[in-house]
């Protein structure tokens, strides 16, 4: 090692060791903080988030950056490295702009606009919510303001959670799916449905625990290195490949809820625990684009957990830890996880018709940043887009547009890449269908694992290093397209419901 890779590898591992901490704090705030405590952790989370960001925009760091991005030094780093220092010195360009005082605001900020969004949850109440959000618009405006003067901001959004992704590549992608997922919606939402009333009922919340743990495990989930929890919202949260920490929420009146978010999480986590031992410790040790990221985990939601022979092998044993589920037949149990309807909540939603709830989002963030819409409308133009998109009107806030926790943390443009994420995901399947045939006979003999490696060998070992494009091209052979997702639709929903 050069002088200068022992500084900065001094350097990186104390960073990491701040950014472990942060989350960590982040972790059991929004797991087991009472709500007393909530003020406390906070301030501590804004203290170390600070400490942390000043630490990372320093002279030192980016000068040692900027020596380790010199060709006679950078040729002698590891891939992991080399992406490290390549991805710090873009960022550290843009970031060294923002003041420090501005950073403790934000983070600030944002800690109290999460509180807020759970208490306006919990009371279905926007108003509560809404300066908060405001804020967090305005801050995030400011904030690519120092970093990205000049450029169109949600853009620069888009791109910080796709890199290689803007509005021009998305709205292209998007209207082919559109087009095609529309009339096919229609179709199906006037076909005769299933009765979803007769699995009303209690379910134990405990019994509802121990399936996800099966179900955790039966995809591939190590608990040598991941835990689980609860919160408001079901998240991942990543530390290293050995410590992979999964979130769920338990209703006691519908147990797919926390069966597919457990699927869900399950498959952001699969990929977090694989990405090559070599890479840890670097920038490239999980992957940052949140399209290929998602993609994983509604892989095993929709392509996988949908599918039927996906509980042929273990509906006996749900059925022992959830007995409520002993009143139905796998059949009826797999018509309800495929019932498509029009419904309020995205986290719930059937795999079909959630591409309009995506859509939505998408379309609502464009009209936040480019039509300046001020957040206090934001909720009649939720609900206009709603009637418009599934026929159906939110009858509160909590059902509408408090739904889901995103921007009250100023993560706009991260919901474009669930949509991006399926539409990777009809291109998936075909390429592993190709290596390892039909994955109904896979899923049917109880050989998940064989898609588990699949996938931890051709998308989670690389973590970071591959771009989002790079991924389809060497995984698929193609360009993006969404008639993959499309095939998909029209093959399995024209069976299901007669078409």
């Amino acid at each position: 090692m050069s002088p200068a890779f022992e500084k900065f590898k001094a350097y990186l591992d104390k960073l990491n060791h701040y950014s472990r901490v942060i989350n960590l704090l982040s972790w059991d705030m929004y797991t087991t903080t009472p709500k007393l405590g909530f003020d406390g952790m906070a301030a501590t989370d804004t203290y170390f988030s600070t400490e942390y960001f000043a630490l990372y925009t320093s002279d030192e760091f980016y000068e040692l950056v900027k020596t380790l991005n010199e060709p006679e030094e950078y040729e002698q780093l590891t891939p992991g490295y080399q992406f490290t220092v390549r991805k710090y010195k873009k960022n550290l360009e843009k970031d060294r702009k923002i003041p420090k005082d501005f950073y403790e605001r934000f983070t600030a900020a944002r800690n109290e606009s999460q509180r807020a969004w759970t208490e306006a949850k919990n009371a279905a109440d926007f108003s509560i919510f809404a300066p908060h959000l405001e804020k967090m618009i305005e801050y995030t405006k400011q904030q690519l303001a120092y970093t990205d003067p000049g450029k169109d901001v949600y853009d620069t959004l888009l791109g910080l959670y796709e890199e290689g992704m803007d509005s021009t590549t998305i709205d292209k992608v998007f209207e082919e799916l559109k087009e095609g997922l529309l009339p096919l919606t229609r179709k199906i939402l006037s076909a005769p449905q299933p009765d979803s009333s007769i699995f009303k009922g209690y379910y134990d919340p405990d019994a509802q625990k121990k399936v996800e743990k099966l179900l955790l495990s039966y995809m591939g989930f190590s608990f040598d290195a991941g835990v689980t929890a609860e919160s408001e919202h079901p998240f991942t949260d990543g530390f290293s490949r050995y410590d992979v920490r999964v979130t769920n929420h338990f209703y006691e009146d519908n147990p797919f809820s926390s069966m597919f978010s457990a699927i869900h999480e399950g498959g952001h986590a699969i990929f977090e625990q694989n990405v090559d031992p070599a890479l840890t410790g670097t920038a490239a040790d999980d992957c940052c684009y949140m399209g290929v990221h998602e993609s994983q985990s509604r892989f095993y939601e929709n392509i996988l957990g949908r599918n039927r022979n996906f509980w042929i092998p273990i509906y006996n044993k749900v059925q022992e830890l959830l007995p409520e589920l002993k009143r139905f037949s796998l059949d009826e149990f797999i018509r309800e996880c495929n019932h498509i309807q029009a419904s309020f909540i995205r986290t719930e939603a059937d795999e079909v018709t959630y591409c309009m709830h995506i859509l939505i989002r998408y379309e609502i963030e464009q009209a936040i940043f480019r039509d300046h819409v001020p957040a206090s409308e934001l909720p009649a133009l939720w609900n206009q887009k709603y009637q418009e998109y599934l026929g159906i009107t939110p009858a509160n806030d909590a059902e509408g547009i408090l739904q889901d926790m995103h921007w009250s943390d100023g993560s706009f443009g991260y919901f474009p890449t669930y949509l991006l994420g399926s539409i990777y995901d009809g291109m998936f399947l075909e390429a592993l269908e190709k290596d390892l045939g039909s994955v109904d006979d896979i899923l049917a003999a109880g050989e998940i694992r064989k898609i588990t490696r699949w996938l931890n060998e051709n998308i989670h070992w690389y973590g970071s290093l591959r771009l989002p494009k790079e991924v389809i091209e060497k995984v698929c052979q193609k360009e993006l397209s969404a008639k993959p997702l499309l095939n998909y639709f029209e093959d399995k929903y024209s069976k299901i419901y007669q078409l």
